[in-house]
């Protein structure tokens, strides 16, 4: 693993290949199907994105370090890919093999300067996490605090930036990026923006630091660890180990407790939408802990997306709209959002239907474990598809979308059973 993080001409190499073999997939594909009928061309070219998904994800799964954080990053922008190479992408694995512990405590001592038996008087040698860009450590510090240290793999810092140009060429050969190459500029810049602030740890004890200010003075339950600055750097993170049950194990507590832990998970993300304006936008449930008095822990903000104020605006008047089913005054400001192509072509009583599935959960007594909303959108979903390239993919909305949608997924696995109605009106007040 750390020859392959290390080694720039070999990483070169190796998705240079891929490219390679994914072009020359396309242009078979394409000779092959030349004269065959529609239906015949859809079907190979599901199968090729379904071929070259795997492929890609299979090659930066291998790779580790800074590549497979970008396909990590770009599984996040999921709506800019077709279903087949989206669902490939996604599924590269969090967890990944451990480094070995000599190079971790040499990473160490280099950052922070000093033997690591002088910096902590305990640290655990296996890692209780090992992820894409580097690994987590319980230690103790001096003064007997218990701590979970993170540390960045060696070499992966170098390495994003090719990393990054391979697997957009790679995508751009494929053809499958289904959106203009400015708005392609856009998204790439904010995934490099992504991933540069990832590598930086330094801005994520930044953002730890704003975060915890923020939700304590608001919500003690909402626990968000402490930064030890003086055993962090710009690749070495130190916090407070805060300890808590997972989705899975919250899951089975009663249903009161369930509700109060969903309700304080949506108040916590839509404050820092819409009052914060930076927000925590890795809904994974890996990142979040909780325990039975309601409170939630949130973990790695090393994924924080801020917001303008003009931004957040649109977004306010857009859900105004929705909630007055105004659909004029909807793509108006879904325009101002640059995520619609084309005002006025997308049929009134499709809007109509989305609108409800899409308000349900939060306007209504819901069930999350039922999930109707998710299975009637299904079956929405064929009728509208025809009309799908009026609206588009945007910088400005992209993580907005995911960070809901993926806490929605979260209050499923919770079985909250609510009406998140009076949440919903505290964070967008109506009109008075």
């Amino acid at each position: 693993m750390a020859n392959t993080t290390r080694t720039p001409g070999r990483r070169f190499m190796k998705l240079a290949s891929m490219t390679a073999s994914i072009a020359t997939k396309t242009v078979t594909n394409s000779i092959k199907n030349f004269n065959a009928d529609e239906d015949k061309k859809n079907a190979a070219r599901s199968q090729l994105f379904q071929d070259i998904g795997l492929q890609i994800a299979d090659t930066l799964g291998e790779m580790k370090g800074a590549v497979m954080k970008v396909g990590q990053i770009a599984s996040q922008y999921k709506d800019i890919f077709p279903p087949e190479v989206a669902r490939a992408i996604s599924k590269l694995q969090r967890q990944a093999p451990a480094m070995p512990f000599q190079e971790i405590k040499a990473q160490v001592e280099k950052e922070l300067g000093k033997p690591l038996n002088q910096i902590f008087t305990a640290f655990d040698e296996q890692p209780f996490a090992a992820a894409s860009i580097g690994q987590v450590h319980k230690a103790t510090l001096p003064s007997g605090e218990q701590v979970v240290v993170k540390v960045q793999y060696p070499g992966v810092e170098e390495a994003c930036e090719s990393d990054l140009k391979q697997v957009r060429l790679a995508l751009r050969l494929m053809g499958v990026l289904k959106i203009d190459r400015k708005l392609q500029d856009q998204l790439f810049k904010e995934i490099q923006d992504s991933l540069d602030n990832e590598l930086n740890y330094q801005i994520e004890a930044q953002n730890l630091e704003v975060a915890r200010t923020f939700h304590q003075a608001l919500d003690p339950k909402i626990i968000i660890p402490q930064v030890y600055k003086d055993y962090s750097s710009r690749h070495i993170l130190t916090l407070s180990l805060e300890h808590g049950e997972s989705i899975e194990t919250a899951s089975t507590w009663s249903q009161d407790t369930r509700n109060e832990l969903g309700r304080r998970l949506f108040r916590a993300i839509g404050r820092e939408i819409f009052f914060l304006k930076r927000f925590h936008c890795d809904p994974h449930p890996g990142n979040f802990a909780f325990r039975e008095d309601g409170s939630v822990i949130v973990y790695d903000y090393g994924g924080v997306k801020t917001l303008s104020t003009e931004i957040v605006m649109h977004f306010k008047q857009l859900i105004q709209a929705a909630r007055d089913s105004n659909i004029l005054a909807m793509e108006q400001q879904l325009t101002a959002l640059h995520s619609m192509s084309e005002q006025g072509k997308f049929p009134a009583e499709l809007y109509e239907a989305w609108l409800e599935v899409l308000m349900r959960p939060l306007t209504t007594m819901y069930d999350f474990a039922e999930n109707s909303a998710h299975h009637d959108g299904i079956e929405l979903v064929k009728p509208s598809l025809k009309y799908w390239d009026v609206f588009k993919p945007s910088p400005d909305t992209l993580m907005v979308n995911r960070t809901v949608s993926g806490h929605y997924w979260n209050l499923i696995h919770l079985k909250v059973h609510d009406n998140l109605n009076d949440l919903f009106e505290e964070l967008v007040p109506p009109p008075a």
